[in-house]
């Protein structure tokens, strides 16, 4: 059975050679159907560096279930270098989040950020 998610994929370091790197990798877990627009934006909440985001949203199919998929975009994140030290720093090579797995949605408050409701229209 095939399943429709959301993702959110974010960078804060090397930010389009991350966010290209990670689209690679997906699509050997995934089925991308749509990826929006790229969008830069301000850092937020703490710590944070001064360097902007580049966000963006996948839209895929997937045959794997929401605890496997998780635990591959987690490796993802490991596999691309992302570690404690450097989010304690505000460093983000690339951060993934399942924001919609079918009709189940993840992290809400996310949802209401502007730059999340700018991508879902996009």
């Amino acid at each position: 059975m095939l399943h429709h998610v959301i993702l959110s994929l974010a960078s804060n370091y090397e930010q389009e050679r991350h966010l290209m790197e990670a689209r690679r990798l997906l699509a050997c877990i995934l089925q991308p159907t749509r990826y929006t627009e790229e969008l830069w934006t301000e850092p937020f909440g703490k710590p944070h560096r001064p360097d902007m985001y580049i966000n963006q949203l996948l839209y895929a199919t997937t045959s794997l279930s929401v605890e496997d998929l998780l635990k591959r975009l987690k490796s993802i994140e490991l596999q691309m270098g992302r570690t404690a030290e450097e989010r304690g720093e505000g460093i983000v090579r690339i951060d993934l989040d399942l924001m919609k797995y079918d009709d189940d949605i993840y992290h809400p408050r996310d949802w209401e950020r502007p730059y999340i409701q700018r991508l879902l229209l996009s």
